[in-house]
C-alpha cells in the first residue's frame, strides 16, 4: 500500500459508540464499532471537529445531476440505481479495466475521516467520512512512469438524474488532480458518512473527498478514472475558466470574482448561522502547502 497518513490522535481522542450514533459531543477521534480502521480527522491545530447532523449533510448539497437547488439531489437521487456499479480505470496504467465496486471496497482498508468540507459558494460543514486513499488505489492499478494526472467522470444517465437533461454543465461531469494531489494521504475515495453506505445524493456509491480544496473538485458517482500525462478538462473550469481554476485551492485571500472568500457560514446554525473566517486550504495547509511552493496562488486558482 502507499504510505500511510499519519494520526495524530490517540486511544484518549476515541469516541463512545453511544456518543456516536447519538451525535453528541463527537470530538474529532477513531469510531468505536462500525468494523472502521479507526482514523479520524485532523487540523494542523488538532483541535475538536464537531460533524453536522446526518441532515444537514444528505440534505443540503450540490449535485446538479439532480437539479441546481440545494435539495434537489435528495429529493431526486432515489432514481438512481447503484448496483451494480463498476469503476473502469485505463491510461497511464499496468492493469487498467473496469473494477466492481465491491471488490473494490474488500480490497481497501476503510478508515473514518472527520474532514472540513467547504464549498466555493462560502457555506461549510464537517462531515465524518468513511473511505480509503485514494493512492491505494491507484497503486493497485499501477500508474506508469510519466504520468502526472488523474481525470475522473461521473455517471451520465439522465433518464435517472434529471439534471442531465439540461445544459446547465456539459455532461458528463468531471474532475481531475495532479497525480501527487492524488497521491496525498487526505486525498479520500468516501464509500460512506456516518458508517454507513453513502446516499445518492452525496455520490453513491463511490466519490472523491479533496479537504484542501472547494468542494466540486470532489467528484461524485466516480464511473471513470484516467490516468494522463497532461492537464485534463474539469467541468467548472470549461462553464467559466475566469471564476474555476484547475486547482480550486480553498483560498481566503483570492476572492471569487461575485464574492469573497474570506469568511463562510457553517451549516447547521439555522437563521443564526454564524460566519467564521475561512483558513488557508480549509485548515490542512501544514498537509499541503508544500506541493504549491513557487506557484503563485493569487492566479493559479
Amino acid at each position: 500500500m502507499a504510505n500511510r497518513w499519519t494520526n495524530t490522535l490517540s486511544q484518549s481522542d476515541v469516541t463512545p459508540e453511544a456518543a456516536f450514533l447519538n451525535r453528541r459531543q463527537l470530538i474529532a477521534g477513531a469510531a468505536a464499532g462500525f468494523g472502521l480502521a479507526g482514523v479520524a480527522g485532523v487540523s494542523n491545530a488538532q483541535e475538536a471537529l464537531t460533524p453536522n447532523s446526518w441532515e444537514d449533510i444528505t440534505q443540503y448539497n450540490n449535485f446538479y445531476e439532480f437539479g441546481t437547488g440545494k435539495t434537489d439531489p435528495a429529493e431526486y437521487a432515489g432514481a438512481l440505481t447503484t448496483t451494480p456499479w463498476t469503476v473502469e480505470i485505463d491510461g497511464m496504467v499496468k492493469n487498467p479495466g473496469k473494477y466492481d465496486i465491491d471488490d473494490i471496497k474488500a480490497a481497501m482498508t476503510i478508515e473514518e475521516r472527520i474532514y472540513r468540507f467547504r464549498c466555493v459558494e462560502a457555506w461549510s460543514m464537517v462531515v465524518p467520512w468513511n473511505g480509503f486513499e485514494l493512492a491505494d488505489l491507484l497503486e493497485v492499478a499501477g500508474v506508469q512512469e510519466g504520468a502526472k494526472y488523474v481525470a475522473f467522470e461521473t455517471l451520465y444517465r439522465p433518464e435517472e438524474m434529471p439534471g442531465q437533461r439540461f445544459q446547465s454543465l456539459d455532461w458528463p461531469y468531471v474532475e481531475g488532480l495532479r497525480l501527487d494531489e492524488a497521491m496525498n494521504p487526505l486525498t479520500l475515495m468516501a464509500t460512506g458518512i456516518y458508517g454507513k453506505d453513502l446516499p445518492n445524493q452525496n455520490g453513491a456509491p463511490l466519490r472523491l473527498v479533496v479537504p484542501w480544496k472547494y468542494g466540486f473538485k470532489s467528484i461524485k458517482s466516480i464511473v471513470k478514472i484516467t490516468i494522463t500525462d497532461k492537464e485534463p478538462p474539469t467541468s467548472w473550469n470549461k462553464a467559466n475558466a475566469r471564476e474555476y481554476g484547475f486547482y480550486s485551492n480553498v483560498n481566503p485571500n483570492v476572492s471569487h470574482p461575485r464574492w469573497s472568500q474570506a469568511s463562510e457560514r457553517m451549516i447547521g446554525g439555522g437563521l443564526f448561522a454564524k460566519r467564521v473566517p475561512t483558513l488557508m486550504f480549509n485548515g490542512y495547509e501544514d498537509e499541503v502547502a508544500s506541493m504549491y511552493e513557487g506557484m503563485d496562488l493569487s492566479k493559479q486558482i
